[in-house]
């Protein structure tokens, strides 16, 4: 006979088998949340890296504009009390000392002149058209600064328009001079796409510490140079944003 109490309690069947079923399912979501985190941690180091490749390549194309000044002042320092001239940080070589340059009123380059862009301009074109540097290298511009004076002329405007005509002939004549170097030939079609000639009149004037007119330094050529750096650096912050 059954005794009262088995009969009434059926048996716990497959008791352990459900347990083991609990404790896979348990292993299971654990294994989704991990997964779950991974790609959480992953996508936030994505994020992170995107936001930061801006500034890395902002800051490799201001690099470029550094070293660019390095290697033209290494390059330059030594000559430039010989030439009369100044190099800055923004990439502008100045000539200055107008009874070197040019007679007055007129473009035609003066035999010391000459004589200063033929040592000049094959070595700065030997920098300038460095691999490292040609790509990054918008404009190259030969700017004429004049006084604000011009004997004979009618007023301050006429004064401003023929000196705006002669700085541009003087720019044009010095540019000429240039492309027709010997030791630039090899270079020569990079520079007639990227070497500019701008006549800018008296809009630039230097002036004394009383903020007068310094009419002999207002009177100077500068090679300008021109990167993409700005233009990318803007293009990259915006895509940015």
């Amino acid at each position: 006979m059954h005794d009262i109490h088995d009969v009434l309690t059926p048996p716990v069947l497959g008791s352990s088998h459900q347990e083991a079923q609990w404790i896979s399912l348990s292993d299971l979501m654990t294994g989704l949340m991990m997964l779950f985190m991974l790609i959480a941690v992953a996508f936030m180091l994505k994020v992170q890296a995107d936001a930061a490749k801006p500034r890395n390549e902002a800051a490799q194309y201001k690099q470029v504009r550094r070293e660019l000044y390095r290697d033209l002042d290494a390059e330059f320092r030594d000559r430039l009390a010989a030439w009369n001239a100044v190099f800055t940080e923004d990439l502008i070589l100045t000539f200055q000392g107008p009874e070197v340059l040019f007679d007055t009123g007129k473009a035609d380059l003066k035999p010391r002149f000459r004589q200063i862009l033929q040592d000049f301009f094959p070595r700065y074109t030997k920098i300038i058209a460095l691999p490292k540097y040609k790509d990054s290298i918008q404009e190259i511009r030969i700017e004429g600064h004049t006084s604000s004076d011009w004997n004979g002329a009618a007023g301050t405007e006429d004064a401003y328009f023929q000196n705006m005509e002669l700085s541009q002939d003087r720019t044009r004549s010095t540019l000429r001079f240039l492309l027709k170097l010997p030791d630039v030939q090899k270079d020569i079609g990079w520079l007639r796409s990227n070497v500019t000639a701008n006549g800018l009149s008296s809009s630039h004037l230097r002036l004394k510490p009383d903020g007068t007119e310094d009419a002999d330094r207002s009177k100077r050529v500068e090679f300008r140079i021109l990167t993409n750096a700005d233009a990318k650096i803007d293009k990259i912050l915006e895509a940015a944003r």
